[in-house]
């Protein structure tokens, strides 16, 4: 009996089909696209982050759930996939930041972060024994100007004005194309950032279900708004 074609290629990621193709990594980025909708918008002043949670139930303490994580004074991290995953990308970004400010006495600068940690994510796409991080990441700082990039689980990474990770990924591009600007302001991408949280969501967002954190420029400090904050907002694009 014949062996199926793709059998071999399926089950080690360390090796190609005749296509081309590594299937592993093929099915981490369909994890990624099952995974709560995340976004980041940079506008002329900053950086904002906005991830929605989805609460299934309400015995579930919304607090609990964290998509959007600090690396830095000025870097922040937004995560669409399986969350366990992104915890370990997580504590070595932040390994990484405390590292470069011990032996440069500076926080590191974003694009070098990134490239690390996708050198990382890749590693785990040519070894076997392993499986890619069924994760990507937006993450974002501010040094001498606002920067955002997205990492894929095979390790890539690109640097983007506006971009979404999740479900709601291509909605969200529709939309970024054509109502995103550069000359927006911190109010204004936030509102931004809710508008397709809505649409993305069906409607259904609130203080509870949806996080979003602020890098400035002027400050270049990372920020979480508090539920408040975000209430705040979330009516003002209801309205």
């Amino acid at each position: 009996m014949q062996p199926l074609p793709s059998m071999g290629y399926d089950r080690a990621i360390t090796v190609f089909s005749p296509d081309g193709r590594l299937f592993q990594v093929e099915y981490a980025r369909e994890a990624v696209k099952r995974g709560t909708t995340s976004l980041g918008i940079r506008y002329k002043d900053g950086i904002v982050l906005a991830v929605d949670k989805r609460i299934t139930s309400k015995l579930v303490e919304a607090e609990s759930i964290e998509k959007i994580f600090q690396i830095d004074e000025n870097i922040g991290a937004a995560t669409s996939g399986l969350v366990a995953d992104a915890r370990v990308l997580i504590d070595r970004a932040r390994l990484e930041a405390q590292a470069n400010r011990i032996t440069y006495n500076e926080s590191i600068d974003i694009e070098i972060l990134a490239k690390k940690i996708c050198d990382f994510k890749q590693l785990y796409t040519q070894h076997g024994g392993v499986r890619p991080f069924g994760i990507a990441l937006l993450l974002a700082g501010v040094n001498k100007s606002p920067r955002l990039f997205e990492t894929d689980p095979s390790g890539a990474l690109i640097e983007y004005k506006a971009t979404a990770i999740g479900a709601g990924r291509a909605t969200a591009m529709e939309i970024f194309e054509e109502k995103y600007r550069e000359d927006m302001g911190k109010d204004e991408a936030i509102e931004l950032a809710l508008k397709v949280m809505k649409e993305v969501t069906e409607g259904k967002i609130s203080e509870e279900t949806i996080e979003v954190a602020v890098i400035e420029l002027e400050t270049k400090l990372f920020k979480k708004l508090s539920p408040k904050e975000v209430k705040t907002y979330i009516e003002k694009v209801k309205g």
